[in-house]
């Protein structure tokens, strides 16, 4: 009889908890992850929580189209772009109108170009993504002033098709046209749950930036005051890029895109910058 009880309220439990798990996966109020983030160390500055059914054009700007494989299918297309239920998701389709458009894919980015940019701080950025062979999800800061390299280039996080990691990177005139040793180490990768939502981020201040991925510390570049503005343009306000790229060269180095898996898409769920406690 004692048997057959632990029995019944095993099986009651399991009931009980499975309406749970599924709830965190559809449900805005589960997906919403509380960061912690020590209070006495930072207090919140700027962020969006995409809690509107549309783009907040106080913070954000559709990017346009360039050259660069980032950019090269970006595109104003209304499809790419949606909030709902607290969630940013931009898109990656294959155009359907080619003689409008000539390009094969189209891509939603947005960035705070002109709305928002900051200089030092914790950032914060939880994200997932529909894998695709030849997708190409980004979150990244460039520097407001000056062009690129020169005004340096934080990647918080760059997935590529189905891999299981993410890459964080810096970039500047240094690390793309000087640096032939790669010291100090500016870009390494980090395992992630391919599939769930992750935090990607970074702290940063006047001498370093130290990359993490979900509170973790995984890569710290730091400013080598020898090697002058080249290798440390970071001491400038920086604005975010958030992007849905097709195709590439680094991406399609590693595999063809396939037109069989999209559309795609990178889902944020919220952007958020702090600032030092001051002491």
């Amino acid at each position: 009889m004692k048997t057959e009880l632990k029995r019944l309220i095993a099986g009651v439990s399991c009931l009980i908890a499975l309406p749970c798990v599924a709830a965190a996966s559809t449900t805005k109020s589960e997906t919403k992850s509380q960061e912690l983030v020590d209070a006495t160390k930072w207090k919140l500055s700027w962020q969006d929580e995409f809690s509107e059914q549309k783009l907040d054009d106080t913070k954000w700007k559709l990017c346009k189209r360039g050259n660069a494989d980032w950019m090269n299918t970006v595109s104003d297309d209304p499809r790419l772009i949606k909030v709902e239920n607290g969630i940013l998701q931009l898109r990656g389709i294959e155009n359907d109108n080619k003689e409008k458009d000539p390009v094969p894919y189209l891509t939603g980015a947005i960035t705070s170009k002109g709305k928002y940019s900051f200089k030092y701080g914790k950032v914060q950025v939880r994200a997932r993504f529909k894998c695709a062979d030849g997708s190409w999800p980004a979150l990244w800061m460039l520097g407001a002033e000056k062009g690129w390299p020169a005004n340096g280039e934080i990647d918080l996080m760059e997935h590529l098709n189905f891999d299981d990691k993410i890459y964080q990177t810096m970039h500047s005139v240094y690390t793309l046209k000087i640096d032939k040793t790669n010291t100090p180490k500016h870009g390494s990768t980090t395992p992630i749950l391919r599939d769930g939502w992750n935090t990607y981020g970074c702290e940063w201040d006047f001498d370093r930036v130290m990359f993490t991925v979900n509170g973790i510390p995984t890569l710290t570049y730091p400013r080598l005051l020898e090697k002058g503005e080249k290798q440390w343009p970071f001491m400038q306000p920086f604005y975010f890029i958030l992007s849905m790229q097709i195709g590439g060269g680094w991406v399609n180095g590693k595999v063809p895109t396939n037109p069989e898996h999209y559309p795609a898409y990178m889902e944020v769920d919220w952007v958020r910058v702090y600032k030092p406690v001051s002491k």
